[in-house]
């Protein structure tokens, strides 16, 4: 995820980022340009066509169509975001929960419990690392450092391993329950941070495989480019050969926003403003760490 000072004008406008809508849409407006540039040669000096043609009317339909088409990309970019934030809301979950969970079992546990306070040391941060390599893939595979986990070689890799771990947790948590570690009352504290995992974890399921509507994105794709297509040839009569800039600006803005939408729908993948759920992970493992040490 990128950082910034939203407050520094100059370096967002000057600046130009891997992420930035212009560079991946150079091509596109390029030839949007050359388009508008032929409809206005053909218009201006072979076709000729007077001033007071009816083709100059058809501004009259983008004014109608201009509000239709900011109201789609208004809702799309605010579905969009609020996609994003959810996910970013359901790792701030993970975070605050593995916390408690630390702290929590860290006052239960005695200091000559070293066994369980070890496994727990791995365990609790592993879960955040299992699930964002989990979202990051499209097929689930486990990424673990390079130190022995002896407590892990039960886990098969063909199945869904976020899942897995939380079982190894729970069966832990059981078994310190069996062992007289800890009382009945205090097994009931710790429910809500265990169910908490898998509930985080489906909801950003939930964000990863189901994307906006296909229909949607294909007609507000459709949408944009003939409403583009159709700007040069009221604009060329009217500004001439400034109409190819001014179209080109105007399929920017537009595409961008669509192009925009499609980045931070899917905030588990690789982009630069995606989550650091990585960055995320380590910071779980050294609170959790800190707590139990």
């Amino acid at each position: 995820m990128i950082t910034y000072n939203p407050k520094d004008w100059f370096t967002f406008i000057f600046r130009f980022h891997k992420a930035d809508t212009l560079r991946k849409l150079a091509p596109l407006i390029f030839g949007i340009s050359v388009y508008c540039w032929v409809i206005a040669f053909l218009e201006l000096h072979v076709l000729k066509i007077p001033d007071n043609s009816h083709i100059k009317q058809i501004t009259v339909m983008h004014t109608l169509l201009s509000f239709v088409i900011s109201m789609l990309l208004v809702f799309r970019t605010n579905t969009a975001y609020d996609r994003w934030w959810e996910g970013r809301k359901q790792w701030g979950s993970l975070v605050n929960n593995s916390r408690n969970l630390a702290i929590k079992l860290h006052s239960m546990l005695g200091y000559e419990d070293a066994a369980h306070r070890s496994f727990f040391k791995k365990i609790i941060p592993m879960y955040a690392s299992v699930l964002a390599h989990h979202l990051h893939a499209e097929s689930t595979r486990l990424a673990l450092d390079e130190q022995e986990h002896p407590e892990l070689r039960e886990l098969n890799t063909s199945q869904h391993l976020p899942n897995q771990v939380a079982k190894l947790i729970i069966q832990r948590v059981n078994k310190l329950y069996t062992e007289g570690k800890i009382k009945g009352d205090q097994l009931i504290i710790l429910n809500n941070e265990l169910q908490s995992f898998t509930d985080i974890c489906g909801a950003c399921e939930r964000i990863k495989n189901t994307p906006i509507p296909y229909s949607y994105s294909v007609f507000l794709k459709k949408f944009i480019f003939f409403y583009v297509m159709t700007l040069p040839f009221s604009f060329a009569l009217s500004l001439g050969y400034l109409a190819v800039p001014v179209v080109a600006f105007i399929f920017y803005v537009l595409a961008s926003l669509e192009e925009i939408a499609e980045e931070i729908e899917d905030p588990f993948g690789g982009d630069e403003n995606d989550l650091p759920m990585n960055k995320m992970a380590q910071n779980i493992k050294k609170h959790v760490v800190e707590i139990l040490s």
